[in-house]
């Protein structure tokens, strides 16, 4: 071993058992490091999988702030419910509703004949939400046989009114499994319903009401006609039903003076219990001009 001109002398005077443990240490060495490298390739091929499933999933144009997710309104102040508390945890269907929800998140209101149709129709075009009637919600779960559905049944067969409870369950159900956003129309009309949305999760972040003088709703009201085929509304005056229609076209019973002046006192007493709820959320717009107006004005309100 001494002659070898590779090995030192120091090297050659070692015990041959030294030497052998010397070089089982060494072999063990580099498994370690062998083991360590291909665990750390390994590791990065997995968070490079993860990062780009996550970026082909990731939508730019969704707010995901906690703002946002708690019902802040555009300039950060928290809806009613959450600035006087909101409970440490929702159900899990109700949170889904805060935070799945990326889009608008908006509430029309105005009186019997303010033009909210129109304006619905025109919303849902542009931004893409899903328009939540209370009417047309309530009579798609009875016809549907939904368990909301007969559960409300039960209470229209009875002649008494569908108790808010139940109302907001089918609006919860309604706006639940989306991203698109929401547009609720023909509720909330009192205090008790508006707090009844906070506690399922519908928190907007614009009220738009729409404001027309008495007599201009009174006057859009008696001159409306319905075409029972289609279901589409005309108008007498502003919108005459085609000649060939014309003669099939009906004026609903409640479509007089009297009941117009009923209602238009119903939605006062109860306007002010959607103002109050919603300080700082609503935005009232003149509903007595043309459509393309009002709907410019409520696309200001909305970006």
């Amino acid at each position: 071993d001494t002659s070898t001109p590779h090995r030192t002398m120091e090297h050659a005077k070692m015990p041959l058992v030294m030497r052998r443990k010397t070089k089982v240490m060494f072999a063990r060495g580099q498994g370690m490091m062998t083991l360590a490298l291909v665990f750390s390739v390994v590791l990065a091929c997995v968070c490079a999988t993860i990062i780009t499933t996550n970026l082909r999933s990731y939508d730019p144009n969704a707010d995901h702030s906690l703002a946002s997710a708690l019902g802040a309104t555009p300039k950060g102040n928290l809806s009613p419910s959450v600035s006087r508390g909101m409970p440490r945890s929702l159900p899990k269907s109700r949170c889904a509703i805060v935070h799945a929800q990326s889009g608008k998140k908006i509430i029309i209101s105005g009186a019997p004949a303010s033009g909210k149709g129109t304006q619905c129709q025109l919303i849902v075009e542009k931004f893409g939400v899903k328009h939540i009637s209370t009417g047309d919600a309530l009579r798609s779960h009875v016809r549907g046989g939904t368990d909301l559905g007969k559960q409300a049944k039960a209470f229209m067969d009875a002649g008494d009114l569908v108790p808010d409870e139940l109302i907001m369950k089918i609006m919860e159900q309604e706006a639940t499994g989306g991203s698109s956003g929401w547009l609720l129309d023909g509720v909330p009309r009192t205090a008790a319903q508006v707090t009844a949305l906070n506690e399922v999760g519908l928190m907007p972040e614009k009220v738009i009401l729409l404001e027309v003088p008495d007599d201009v709703l009174i006057e859009r009201c008696v001159g409306r006609l319905f075409d029972p085929e289609t279901g589409n509304t005309y108008h007498r005056k502003y919108f005459p039903p085609p000649a060939d229609i014309a003669s099939r076209c009906v004026q609903r019973s409640d479509d007089n003076e009297e009941t117009m002046k009923n209602r238009i006192e119903q939605f006062k007493k109860n306007r002010q219990s959607l103002v109050d709820g919603y300080k700082g959320q609503i935005v009232a717009i003149d509903g007595n001009r043309e459509k393309e107006a009002i709907f410019k004005d409520i696309c200001q309100a909305l970006a």
